[in-house]
């Protein structure tokens, strides 16, 4: 996108000399698996820096230093700590964030030895998430794209891609399952949502889960939007693993179907970025359809 900043080394040196001078000696090098929405490098050995890339991302930052550290006591993985926040100068527009750097590898096929332990491991950490009071948190918005909130809210630009692909998909099939994701809703008390569980925000050590990364889609709303790696990554045993040990509801599942496929759809027609690990659109597409015939059959 036009506005997206690059954000390279001497700015980063340049941002810690200026604001956190106990730190330039400290070697600075970027981070291998960059995000869309974030630059971040490595900050010496124990420290990371995580820098905006647009304005649409910055509110994201006072989002994390206040919430992070409520949650991480909570949590049985480790999330990012945050140090410092920097502040907006000269050099770079937007609020910026140091924090503690967590060792592992992003989820990917070769480093992922037992999906089904991956699964458990993910739903653990979820239904501790969803499990914290959420009373106070933001509430669905720009701040998270508005995950955790309803999904109709991407009904029109869902269906202006079913049409560009209405010769290279089934769209008489993936229009009732969107159509069936718009007929529930979240009707409990909202919940703690991550909104971008995606492999690159997994991190492995040892083949197994230890740590969940990039909470810059933190709100509290609806669970369903948390659910995608069912099909974004996982093959069908480790989605069966994933959906028992959440236990949540068909509806809920439905949405999340929905969900699943909104960012595919996007994704088929060039409006929206691949994630690192992920199968592809079309893939999950079909993963989608598959795992809707499978629950609504059975």
């Amino acid at each position: 996108m036009a506005d997206r900043l690059s954000v390279n080394i001497p700015l980063v040196r340049a941002l810690i000399a200026e604001q956190f001078p106990r730190w330039t000696n400290l070697d600075i090098r970027p981070v291998e698996q960059q995000g869309w929405d974030n630059w971040s490098f490595r900050l010496g050995d124990r420290l990371t820096v995580r820098l905006p890339s647009a304005a649409r991302y910055a509110a994201q930052v006072e989002k994390e230093q206040r919430w992070l550290p409520r949650l991480a006591p909570l949590l049985p993985l480790a999330i990012p700590k945050p140090v410092a926040e920097g502040r907006p100068s000269a050099a770079y527009p937007y609020p910026w964030s140091v924090l503690e750097w967590i060792p592992g590898e992003p989820a990917a096929r070769e480093n992922v030895f037992d999906q089904e332990i991956l699964a458990a491991d993910a739903a653990r950490f979820l239904r501790s998430l969803h499990a914290i009071d959420a009373s106070d948190g933001p509430k669905a918005g720009d701040h998270n794209f508005y995950r955790g909130g309803p999904l109709h809210l991407y009904d029109g630009e869902t269906r202006t891609a079913l049409e560009a692909l209405k010769d290279d998909i089934d769209v008489v099939a993936v229009t009732a399952v969107w159509g069936e994701a718009l007929r529930t809703g979240w009707d409990r008390p909202n919940v703690w949502v991550h909104g971008d569980v995606a492999p690159g925000n997994l991190l492995i050590d040892g083949g197994k889960l230890c740590a969940v990364i990039d909470f810059g889609c933190l709100g509290v709303g609806d669970p369903a939007c948390d659910l995608v790696l069912a099909w974004t990554f996982l093959e069908e045993q480790g989605r069966k693993t994933f959906r028992g040990r959440l236990g949540l509801d068909d509806a809920t599942w439905a949405r999340a179907r929905g969900w699943a496929l909104w960012k595919a759809l996007l994704i088929e027609t060039g409006q929206s970025e691949p994630k690192s690990a992920e199968r592809s659109a079309s893939k999950v597409i079909e993963a989608v359809l598959h795992d809707h015939r499978l629950h609504t059959t059975a």
